[in-house]
């Protein structure tokens, strides 16, 4: 299912520390970096911190610029973003600034940490969500914020385990690390990331910038053994069109295939499948590219997700959707599997494309899914 954009977002010194053991809050970032991060804050639909950082930090989480909060309530926006912290256990603390400043506040927490939550009387404006026993489902709580709170852009400022849960699960999307020129050299002192099993190995670095005395250098994770152009989100997406695959009715004569269209905000623009709404011959991008307007100004940096790859020749249409792609203007597209010779042999749908200069990704890890639906095919 989709989830929404993550951005992880935090500063650290040069040997790594979030903060050093005093009583009061390092700050690490300059003047203009916090304006900074005001701006991001003011982008996004929603941003979440940690139990832990509630404690430690006591932070507000405001967006503190009247003009960028008057245009968040010019596009129809709250006034400030929807304010989320998880809790395991639901001990938190009614009195914390988390709770008294800004719009609504929604805490993620267990069955019995909920039951704690509600005794603690945070106000009438915080919702608390289970999310069932046991531990914490990151997963699930991504696609609530997405599905039933809209939210698209979640914007994460912490702490250190919340962004190493996320980063080991492949659930972030970006992240935003400010460095600052100095050292804590305190080991008691909290770490940014933990040990453990990161997704994606090396990450893509988009941008550096230097900001007053401290470098803003931002990061996109890559998909494993994809090569340096897949991120968390095409491996969602691509999750999204395999389910779609499952959904088509099935068929003798040709696969099952979903797709999702997706403009370069992470916005879906369309999705479909083969044979969706009772067409015997109808193809899955075929089916999604018929939704949209061709001048859809978001088409020429959008993205095509397709669980097989798109066809290079067909019997039942005169273009096959390789050329549907192209004549849509689409740049890049994200798929699972290569066709087999089943129904045309030597199909190359993704040579068609790349020759046309179109940045083709295929994740195989998602191979076995986007075949599941296609086994009766397959002998």
């Amino acid at each position: 299912m989709p989830l929404p954009h993550v951005l992880l977002s935090a500063a650290v010194s040069l040997d790594g520390y979030l903060d050093d053991t005093g009583p009061e809050r390092l700050l690490l970032s300059s003047p203009a970096d916090f304006d900074r991060v005001d701006e991001v804050r003011a982008s996004s639909d929603a941003i979440l911190i940690g139990a832990g950082t509630i404690r430690a930090d006591n932070p507000r989480l405001l967006v503190n610029s009247p003009e960028r909060r008057a245009a968040r309530v010019a596009a129809g926006k709250p006034e400030y973003p929807l304010k989320v912290t998880v809790s395991g256990s639901g001990e938190l603390d009614p009195a914390a600034n988390f709770w008294h400043t800004g719009g609504g506040k929604l805490v993620y927490t267990t069955e019995e940490g909920a039951e704690r939550a509600r005794r603690a009387d945070l106000g009438a404006e915080t919702d608390i969500v289970s999310l069932g026993p046991g531990a914490l489902d990151w997963r699930a709580l991504l696609e609530h914020l997405h599905d039933v709170r809209g939210v698209r852009r979640l914007m994460v400022e912490g702490g250190g385990t919340v962004h190493t849960q996320l980063l080991q699960q492949g659930l972030a999307d970006e992240l935003q690390l400010v460095l600052a020129p100095l050292f804590v050299g305190d080991p008691a002192a909290p770490r940014l990331f933990g040990p453990g099993a990161y997704q994606g190995g090396r990450l893509r670095l988009t941008e550096t910038r230097r900001i007053e005395d401290v470098v803003l250098m931002t990061y996109e994770p890559t998909a494993p053994g994809a090569g340096p152009l897949a991120s968390a989100a095409d491996r969602r997406w691509l999750v999204l069109a395999c389910e779609l695959a499952e959904r088509c009715p099935p068929s003798r004569t040709a696969f099952s295939v979903g797709a999702v269209v997706v403009a370069a905000d992470g916005t879906e623009l369309a999705r479909g499948y083969s044979r969706e709404g009772g067409d015997p011959v109808v193809h899955a991008e075929e089916a999604a590219l018929a939704k949209l307007d061709p001048a859809d100004p978001r088409l020429p940096a959008a993205t095509v997700y397709s669980s097989l790859e798109p066809c290079a020749r067909r019997a039942s249409r005169p273009a096959p959707c390789a050329r549907l792609i192209l004549d849509a203007g689409v740049r890049r597209v994200v798929t699972a599997w290569r066709e087999p010779d089943t129904f045309v042999v030597a199909a190359d749908g993704n040579g068609l494309l790349a020759d046309e200069g179109v940045e083709v990704v295929v994740l195989p890890e998602h191979e076995e899914r986007a075949k599941a639906p296609n086994a009766h095919l397959l002998g």
